[in-house]
């Protein structure tokens, strides 16, 4: 488990998840995940969000030590999100007095998760108001589509604390160490990845806060280096490339195209890429390979035609490219069929359905085994698309 001391007064409630296979049910998460809750203790008691239901018990074990025989004044709901909310109503049935304290929308969307009428203690908050708990204050900002419509962030005025709702999380139990980037990226741009625009708009609000601790409802609590995970969300919000490098990301049925993959991969190195990332789409970890090619300036995609289309495991790719706003980068294409090729054009009408891409020339066609001349066409694009 984290530090539960965050400070004298903010205590860590959260529980970790190691029994979870696929997070949102499409996600691999090989070290689990955390769901974070904390208690801000003072002359009001308030306890910031739930946990996912897979962890009910441990979570109110953890939060009745932490009361010591006291009762929470106020439950704040950042985001409705199951893995956060699903247990409000089971807090709020052990605590009748409790007040529930969050925005207008999450109200409206209540009635669709509990069956409790939370109406009598509801606390409707909007932008910027405040509330007092005694020697602390939170200040509630706003935060539609990050990633749900009803998102709102608090910061805590005195210990200059921001809870941040599903911003600043990643993947990965409390007990595993491990590169944050890697697992924040691969978990902000397959989740919250679709929404920079918004994502940007909250750094904005966060920009004029002094803040000095962040508490994500995933991952852990971040207290130093804060302006190196602010940076990265400027860069994966807007959509910037993070990083020079190539993913070249291939689809094959019998071995083929990714014999021709890996040769592109030798091309780009013997060509000077120095990071080259190579994915078997049909294989590797879906997230990872899309938030590498957010992560990298250039991408390869190398596919077979599979029923007059693509084969389904580069559909799956291009699609939450599309989905999740890839842009502003470099594409190379190359195509296998052994008649009738189609995926060049298919791929290729991925890319021209995005913006800011710059798709390099020649679109390669390999037909069934690669051949010399296929080779010499491969190095040409690997030279257009590092140029």
């Amino acid at each position: 488990m984290y530090d539960m001391k965050i400070s004298d007064s903010v205590v860590y409630v959260g529980v970790d998840d190691k029994d979870i296979d696929l997070f949102e049910s499409q996600y691999k998460v090989p070290n689990g995940v955390t769901y974070n809750s904390y208690v801000i203790l003072d002359e009001k008691i308030a306890v910031m969000d739930t946990v996912d239901k897979r962890r009910t018990q441990q979570w109110l074990d953890n939060l009745e030590k932490v009361l010591d025989g006291r009762k929470p004044d106020y439950l704040v709901v950042s985001h409705l999100e199951p893995d956060h909310a699903s247990n409000i109503q089971v807090l709020a049935e052990k605590y009748p007095d409790m007040q529930v304290v969050s925005n207008a929308k999450v109200f409206s969307m209540l009635p669709q998760f509990f069956t409790l009428d939370f109406a009598p203690r509801s606390v409707v908050v909007k932008e910027g108001d405040t509330l007092s708990l005694g020697k602390h204050t939170l200040q509630f900002f706003m935060a539609p589509m990050v990633h749900w419509p009803e998102v709102m962030v608090e910061y805590e005025q005195t210990e200059k604390i921001l809870f941040s709702a599903d911003g600043f999380g990643k993947f990965g139990a409390s007990d595993v160490e491990e590169d944050w980037d890697d697992e924040a990226r691969r978990y902000f741009i397959n989740i919250v990845g679709k929404y920079g625009t918004q994502v940007q708009a909250l750094l904005k609000k966060a920009a004029t806060l002094d803040i000095q601790t962040i508490c994500p409802l995933h991952g852990p609590v971040l207290k130093e280096d804060l302006g190196h995970y602010i940076g990265k969300y400027l860069t994966w919000s807007s959509y910037e490339p993070e990083e020079e490098g190539v993913v070249v990301a291939y689809a094959s049925i019998h071995g083929n195209t990714g014999n021709a993959a890996r040769r592109m991969a030798e091309l780009l190195k013997e060509n000077g890429a120095e990071n080259v990332r190579v994915f078997d789409l049909a294989r590797d970890d879906m997230a990872e390979a899309i938030s590498c090619a957010f992560r990298y300036s250039r991408l390869v995609v190398m596919g077979v035609t599979y029923d007059g289309n693509l084969f389904p495991c580069m559909e799956d790719f291009l699609y939450h490219l599309k989905i999740k706003t890839y842009k502003k980068r470099k594409v190379g294409i190359v195509e296998n069929g052994s008649w009738a090729p189609m995926a060049g054009k298919l791929m290729k009408a991925y890319f021209e359905s995005m913006k800011d891409i710059e798709i390099c020339e020649p679109v390669v066609t390999i037909k069934s085994v690669m051949k010399e001349a296929d080779e010499k066409n491969m190095e040409t694009l690997a030279k257009a698309v590092l140029a």
